[in-house]
């Protein structure tokens, strides 16, 4: 008699039960089995295609980059003309008693802490204008009222800094043009340096505050001078020079305290590097000087024509690489930027 096993005896329909209930055993065995497997199989290709979409987005940003697309992409301003249409040339000045710094600032919107550029085109220079000024509050008005429209005809992208001298030793002009021009550097690499008094004030906008390839000075006459050149060789009131012509000659001497010779100091820096002054036309080159008397603190500098005999043998000592100053305060105010510091004392 043949062996039979237990499974063998089952009828039909309890073969049918017993099988299925086996494959079932069997499927969940091999899935407790293989799940940390399949888990891990899933996982690597869920990566996969996510290095593959990271990928993917990496290679269009660059092609995005590599190819600029034409579409939302905002056109490419123009370079300004060499002559702005928006300039009017001799322009009546005012100086109304009643001018508020409000009012000015009203008329100047478009003037961020002190800086302008043009919404148009993109201005042939960038230019900072350093003016040294102290207890000149009103001065200081008039001339912002007048010089940022006038800069603005230009198309200049330019900045203001108002360079103040702290406490009540005396004035020092050269030193506080220095301290602007440093300062005015870590904004931005200015193309172009305008030192500028505070009571000059311009009177035609063709006289363009612009530097060019020889140093320029933009004074050729004033209302109190009968609109001529005060003496021949005269580079003071407001002048222009590049970055580079102005590190080439040192900067000015710090040592001028007091009224008079830090601006024949620098025409002497100027002609010992073979450098021809420039000036614009008599007609053009014209300011209103704004009447003061001469203030405290700032009298004439009795050892001028001393210093000036010793320019030849200190300039390259005597300058921007010996200009130490105490920054005080910093302010980005709506139309200029005002960096008071203390420079010391004579």
């Amino acid at each position: 008699m043949g062996v039979c096993s237990p499974a063998c005896k089952l009828p039909r329909r309890g073969k049918s039960c017993f099988l299925l209930i086996l494959s079932l055993s069997l499927l969940v065995w091999i899935a407790a089995f293989s799940s940390d497997a399949v888990k891990s199989a899933l996982v690597s290709f869920a990566t996969a295609q996510t290095l593959v979409k990271v990928e993917t987005v990496k290679d269009q940003l660059h092609s995005w980059t590599a190819v600029p697309s034409r579409i939302n992409t905002p056109a490419q301003k123009a370079m300004c003309p060499e002559e702005s249409p928006l300039l009017q040339g001799a322009v009546k000045l005012d100086f109304e008693s009643s001018l508020k710094l409000k009012d000015v600032e009203s008329n100047n919107k478009d003037v961020t802490e002190g800086e302008y550029e043009p919404s148009d085109c993109v201005s042939r220079q960038n230019v900072a204008i350093l003016i040294p000024q102290r207890n000149r509050e009103k001065h200081l008005l008039y001339l912002l009222h007048h010089l940022h429209p006038f800069l603005q005809r230009q198309q200049l992208h330019y900045a203001i800094y108002v360079i103040q001298q702290a406490g009540d030793v005396t004035f020092n002009r050269a030193k506080l043009l220095n301290v602007g021009y440093l300062e005015a550097l870590k904004d931005y690499s200015w193309d172009c340096f305008i030192f500028h008094d505070v009571d000059l004030v311009p009177e035609n906008d063709h006289n363009l505050y612009v530097c060019d390839k020889q140093p320029k000075h933009l004074v050729v006459g004033r209302n109190a001078t009968g609109y001529k050149l005060r003496y021949k060789g005269y580079f003071g009131g407001v002048t222009a020079m590049t970055k580079e012509q102005f590190l080439q000659v040192n900067g000015f001497s710090n040592a001028y305290w007091g009224w008079g010779g830090e601006d024949d100091d620098l025409r002497i820096r100027v002609e010992l590097q073979k450098m021809k002054i420039m000036r614009p036309p008599a007609d053009i080159a014209r300011y209103t000087m704004v009447f003061h008397k001469r203030d405290n603190g700032n009298e004439i500098n009795k050892d001028r024509m001393k210093l000036l005999g010793r320019t030849p043998q200190v300039w390259r000592k005597d300058g921007l690489n010996n200009c130490s100053y105490q920054m005080l305060s910093l302010e980005r105010l709506p139309l200029y930027v005002n960096v008071t510091v203390d420079i010391g004392k004579p």
